[in-house]
């Protein structure tokens, strides 16, 4: 594929810049199941056990084992601006409000080694693979000085949980990733589970695409790419309401 061709997405156009994003067959492979799993959407409570309920996390798609290690390159396509980003699974777990225990991952993103924004996020897997995400401590560095930036906790203040990736996901499934009124309410849709993304990690096959979205930013949407045993998105990619492309440069388990 010609590097700037467009590429015509459920209805969304997308400009392949950088680092070749292949994304092939789409019309022919975007068919609904209508044996998706119900997971919950927007403000949908839910019931969930802890016992059900692990901190370590073996999800095919996104293994979160301790000590791993992600590092990303985050390219502004409007000025060209570049940022670092790495998340790294820490052997800390936290007790969520729910009552949960939920691994905490460190991600922290820096502009020439000044730290812009770092962020605590807590996950757990249930037993039937799913990856959930119960909230995060925020931080956001403003001239210097740190600025809460959206911090929640499921079970605190009417926050919920979400899933952040399926053990099983089906073309079309739609599914809240978090939720807390008018600060974090986040969806994801499944569009493919067999794509292709090249990024500096390398070239990645049978991938899953997503497409996140939010009924707090209606105009803004972003592709996540996920590769088998990768963790984490190798490739996430704004194509409404911004303007950033996050793209893996190494991953270290």
């Amino acid at each position: 594929m010609a590097i700037g061709s467009p590429i015509r997405i459920a209805g969304i156009g997308v400009l392949a810049t950088g680092a070749a994003v292949a994304v092939i067959g789409l019309a022919a492979g975007c068919g609904g199941s209508s044996e998706a799993s119900e997971f919950p959407r927007g403000s949908d409570p839910v019931e969930l056990d802890p016992a059900d309920f692990s901190a370590d996390i073996d999800n095919a798609k996104w293994p979160m084992t301790v000590g791993s290690r992600w590092l990303y390159r985050v390219t502004d396509s409007s000025d060209g601006s570049t940022l670092r980003q790495v998340i790294e699974v820490t052997d800390q777990t936290k007790m969520i409000a729910d009552g949960i225990e939920a691994r905490v991952v460190h991600d922290v993103v820096s502009d020439h080694g000044k730290p812009v924004e770092v962020t605590d996020d807590w996950y757990a897997q249930d037993s039937d693979g799913n990856v959930w995400y119960f909230g995060e401590h925020t931080i956001e560095f403003k001239h210097g000085r740190p600025v809460d930036n959206g911090s929640w906790e499921a079970g605190v203040d009417g926050a919920l949980p979400g899933i952040a990736l399926p053990a099983n996901p089906e073309r079309d499934m739609t599914y809240r990733e978090e939720y807390s009124k008018g600060e974090a309410e986040d969806q994801s849709r499944v569009l493919s589970l067999d794509q292709q993304a090249e990024v500096p990690a390398g070239h990645y096959k049978h991938v899953l695409m997503t497409e996140d979205f939010s009924p707090i930013e209606p105009d803004v949407s972003e592709l996540k790419f996920y590769a088998q045993g990768s963790g984490q998105a190798v490739l996430g990619v704004d194509v409404s309401g911004g303007t950033d492309r996050e793209e893996l440069v190494r991953y270290t388990r």
